[in-house]
């Protein structure tokens, strides 16, 4: 974001990793502010959107916090379904209302949610975050449907099996990763860059008439 020319607010539960990038976007000759709020408590991170939206002209919300617990859903605890929802869609609505209305007052603005591959797929062992991200894609349309005619477009990137610290796991496994790695015609893991230039292009003036949109990068999955 920092490349294409934007200044960036960084958002973390913790300070880790932030500072670096930040130092990263600031030798870029962009500005660069970290924040660091718990998003699972909605009065805290309401109270932080507020003041960022009071200091900073926003025009672009990228809602990329993501949580997850891995279990099978009948052994899954309802406290770890209502955590994984309270990071991945609850505060993803939170920050698009505060962030969405100044943007709806200025009449222009961009939000970009990432969703995730599982919202069509489902999976295994991630209900709650297949839910989630099902529930944050309704989302998306719900309000690029509202907001559509005044200004304000709201999209999703759908990343599919892409190289993070995440999903180091499943990369280390010698048994699934062979088997994912065939499922994707591409014939490879997608790179955190392909990521970003999805989202950099639906924040950007050539995605102007883009609304709703679920943007998939998965290097094909989606059509086996």
């Amino acid at each position: 974001m920092a490349d294409a020319g934007a200044d960036v607010v960084l958002w973390g539960r913790t300070s880790r990793g932030l500072d670096d990038v930040a130092e990263q976007i600031r030798e870029r000759g962009r500005v660069a502010t970290v924040v660091v709020a718990d998003l699972t408590d909605p009065g805290e991170a309401g109270r932080t959107a507020a003041a960022i939206a009071a200091e900073h002209e926003v025009d672009l919300l990228v809602n990329n916090a993501a949580a997850n617990k891995r279990a099978p859903a009948a052994e899954l605890e309802f406290a770890q379904w209502r955590d994984v929802l309270a990071v991945d869609l609850d505060a993803a609505f939170l920050l698009a209302q505060v962030f969405g209305r100044e943007m709806l007052r200025r009449g222009a603005g961009r939000i970009v949610n990432i969703v995730s591959l599982l919202a069509y797929q489902g999976g295994n062992r991630v209900a709650a975050y297949a839910a989630a991200k099902s529930g944050l894609t309704g989302l998306t349309r719900a309000m690029a449907s509202e907001w559509a005619a005044r200004g304000v477009t709201v999209n999703a990137v759908a990343p599919g099996y892409i190289d993070t610290r995440s999903t180091g796991p499943l990369r280390a496994d010698p048994e699934r990763e062979p088997l994912i790695r065939a499922s994707i015609p591409a014939g490879r893991w997608g790179s955190e860059a392909d990521v970003a230039a999805a989202i950099i292009y639906l924040c950007s003036q050539a995605a102007a008439y883009v609304n709703g949109h679920v943007l998939v990068v998965d290097g094909g999955c989606l059509i086996q």
